[in-house]
C-alpha cells in the first residue's frame, strides 16, 4: 500500500535537486531571465526556509527513500510572514491533489511559526498555479521584499493565516 507523506527535506538531496531543477527547466521556458525569480538549493537549504517533499511511501520503507513527486518551501523572511517558494509537482504525479496536501503542510508550518500571514510571486503564464492560490484564499496584493515593481510577468498574492 501506497501513502504520501509531507516532510521537511534537505533541498540538496539528489532526488529532490531533481525536482527543483525540473521547474526550474520549466520556468526558463516559460519566462525570460529576468523575470524568474528564483532562489537556488543552497538558500533554499538556509535555516529560515523551510522545505517539504511530497514522497510515496510504499509501508515498509523510510522517508528518505521514497518516490519525490512534489515540493514547496516556507520562507520565514519576517517575523509577520512567509513566502511560499518552490511549489512544484512532477508532471506524472498531477492529478493525486499533491499540491493541496503540500499548501496545507506549509499552511500549517506558518501557524506552528506564529506568522500572521504568507505571500508569494508566481508568473502570469502559470494559470493552474494562479487558480491554485486563489482557491486557497490568495488575494492579488502589491509586490514586497526586494521583487521588481515593473516585471509584466509576475503576480503578488497574499493569504492572512493568523
Amino acid at each position: 500500500m501506497n501513502e504520501v507523506v509531507i516532510a521537511r527535506e534537505d533541498p540538496r538531496a539528489p532526488d529532490v535537486t531533481k525536482l527543483i531543477c525540473d521547474l526550474d527547466q520549466m520556468f526558463h521556458r516559460l519566462y525570460p531571465a529576468e523575470s524568474n525569480h528564483l532562489v537556488d538549493i543552497e538558500t533554499l537549504a538556509a535555516p529560515d526556509i523551510h522545505f517539504f517533499v511530497a514522497r510515496r511511501m510504499p509501508a515498509f520503507l523510510h522517508p528518505a527513500r521514497g518516490d519525490a513527486l512534489g515540493c514547496g518551501a516556507l520562507w520565514h523572511r519576517d517575523p509577520a510572514y512567509g513566502e511560499i517558494k518552490r511549489i512544484y509537482v512532477r508532471p506524472e504525479a498531477r492529478g493525486l491533489k499533491l499540491s493541496k496536501l503540500i499548501m496545507a503542510r506549509l499552511e500549517q508550518d506558518a501557524r506552528e511559526h506564529g506568522l500572521k500571514a504568507m505571500k508569494l510571486e508566481t508568473g502570469t503564464l502559470q494559470p493552474e498555479a494562479l487558480g491554485l492560490f486563489a482557491k486557497w484564499g490568495f488575494r492579488r496584493c502589491e509586490p514586497y521584499a526586494d521583487y521588481p515593481t515593473d516585471d509584466p510577468y509576475s503576480v503578488f498574492m497574499e493569504k492572512t493565516v493568523g
